[in-house]
Formats: C-alpha cells, sequence, structure tokens
C-alpha cells in the first residue's frame, strides 16, 4: 500500500511539474530558453535558476538566442589583476592531480620572462607524495631559480622569513582530496607558516559535478582568494566547473589548457567569453538532448519569476 501510495505521489508531482513547467514557457518563454540552453551546457540547475533570474522578461533583441551566453559571461567573476603580476606569496591548493606544480611551473617561467629570476623563489611544502618535490626541482632548474623545502608552519614560517627580499614566492603545497583526514593538518599548517599568501584553489575542469563541489567546500576553511581552472584541454564539459565557480562566487584567476610552460597560462580576464564559448562548442560537439521531462523536474517546481 505505501509502495502505491508513494508512486502515486511520484505521479502527480511529475504531472504538476509539467504543468508548472509548460506554463513558464508560456509565460516567460525568454526565461524557458535560457534554462534550455544553459541545461544544455550541462550548467547546474540552481546556478541556471539564478542566473536565468536575472534576465528581462522580454526582448527587443533580433538574435535572443546569445542572451543565455551574455548573462553566463557577466555573472562570471574573475581576478582583474592576478597577483603573478604584482608579485608577492602565492600558494597553490587542490586536490591530489589537479596540476598544482605544472601550472607554479607556468607562472614562475612567466615571471621568469618578464622580471628574470633573481628575485623569484619556488617552495614545496609536499612531504607525502614520492617525487613531488624532484618534479618542483626539475622546473627550478630549467628556469634557474632557488628551491626550498618546508615541514610545518614554524619551518614554512622561517623559511618565507629569509626569503622576504624576493618579489615573489610560488608555494607548492601537497595534494590531498577533500576527505584525507590530513587536510585540516596542510590547511592549518599554510595558514599559520604563510598567514599573507595569497591562496589560489586548482579546480581540475575535467572532474565531476559533486567532486567539484566537494573540493571548493573543503577548502573553503582557508578562504581561497580565487580558483585556477586547470586541466580545460582534457574535458568534455566545462558546465560543471562553471557553476561549482558561480554557485561558491569563487573568481576565477587563471585558466590552464595544456602542458606548454608557460604558454598554456591564460589570465582569467582575457578568457571569460572564451571560458563561455569553449562550454558550449563542447556541448555541441556531442549533443546530448535535453529531455521535457528532466526540464520539467528541475524548473517546473519552481514558482515563475516576476
Amino acid at each position: 500500500m505505501q509502495a502505491e501510495i508513494k508512486h502515486l505521489r511520484e505521479m502527480l508531482q511529475g504531472g504538476l511539474a509539467q504543468m508548472s513547467w509548460n506554463d513558464k514557457r508560456l509565460r516567460e518563454p525568454l526565461q524557458a530558453q535560457i534554462l534550455e540552453e544553459l541545461t544544455a551546457m550541462d550548467i547546474a540547475p540552481d546556478v541556471a535558476m539564478s542566473i536565468a533570474s536575472r534576465a528581462p522578461r522580454r526582448t527587443s533583441l533580433r538574435n535572443p538566442a546569445s542572451i543565455p551566453l551574455a548573462l553566463l559571461v557577466k555573472q562570471l567573476q574573475v581576478v582583474e589583476k592576478p597577483d603573478l603580476v604584482l608579485g608577492g606569496v602565492v600558494a597553490l591548493v587542490g586536490p591530489t592531480g589537479a596540476g598544482k606544480t605544472t601550472t607554479i611551473a607556468k607562472m614562475a617561467a612567466r615571471w621568469s620572462m618578464q622580471h628574470g629570476c633573481r628575485d623569484l623563489a619556488l617552495v614545496s611544502t609536499d612531504g607525502y607524495r614520492v617525487g613531488a618535490r624532484e618534479h618542483l626541482m626539475m622546473y627550478a632548474r630549467i628556469l634557474g631559480a632557488p628551491m626550498y623545502t618546508a615541514h610545518g608552519a614554524k619551518e614554512l614560517g622561517r623559511l618565507l622569513e629569509r626569503l622576504k627580499s624576493k618579489k615573489l614566492i610560488l608555494i607548492d603545497t601537497a595534494g590531498m582530496g577533500p576527505r584525507d583526514v590530513r587536510l585540516t593538518e596542510q590547511l592549518a599548517a599554510l595558514q599559520v607558516g604563510a598567514a599573507k599568501a595569497q591562496v589560489l584553489l586548482t579546480l581540475p575542469a575535467q572532474a565531476e559535478a559533486h567532486a567539484l563541489d566537494e573540493i571548493v567546500k573543503s577548502f573553503a576553511r582557508i578562504s581561497p582568494a580565487a580558483s585556477i581552472l586547470t586541466k580545460v584541454d582534457e574535458a568534455a564539459s566545462l558546465g560543471a566547473v562553471l557553476s561549482a565557480a558561480l554557485r561558491h562566487k569563487l573568481k576565477i584567476a587563471y585558466v590552464c589548457d595544456g602542458q606548454r610552460v608557460p604558454e598554456d597560462l591564460h589570465a582569467a580576464h582575457d578568457r571569460r567569453v572564451w571560458l563561455v564559448q569553449e562550454a558550449r562548442k563542447l556541448k555541441q560537439q556531442t549533443p546530448t538532448p535535453v529531455s521535457e521531462s528532466h526540464l520539467a523536474r528541475n524548473f517546473g517546481r519552481v514558482p515563475a519569476h516576476a
């Protein structure tokens, strides 16, 4: 009996959602079109609703198809002048395999091309991964930049004090997943030992939506100043990583779309439109039709915005 009641309730809710979605199509066709377009780009339903709510109820534009992309571009927050331009202490954090070390190499190479290596230093706090420090050391040797290691908050603090004459210090931290029991210890050491560092969170663009959301929540305790979208060239869709950045109001500082050092490091303020266009392009290459039931389930229960 309970199973039958549950089935009837689901059928009723599904019917009401479909009716609500059909009503929205009639009364607010522009918002409905925006929701369809963003959903086709894998933008999460809650983020899509937030973006669509900012759209006008009607438009006089001859090509309203451009509105969803324009709204998405407008909502993306980027760093207008990344700290790499100004120097300082910059620490990269993020999960294992996110590309932190390679990204630091790109940042270091870009700085070296503009300012030389005299005022540059690389620091590794990764004492967990086998070969992690050797990887960074290889890049340091190629660039001719000094590299140091530090374990724990006190050692890191003392090292940064010794290096305070350097104009740019890049800190490579250990890659740890959101559920790693050592993550709290590592973030606490960074907060104490490098209290003045600008922390950038590396987000692998090819990761799944739930994993990205968990990453952002886990590293929020250290209050990252911004994010770096890595491995964009490996992603089949950019909807999940853009949704994570938008949902958590996380600014994007850099975009990495390859392994070349430093060519594949781009300031996000130069790539904001490109990111959205690329997100759309990727989904057009492997289109997955968005069903009416999917749209009704995600948007039919939400009251129409005035």
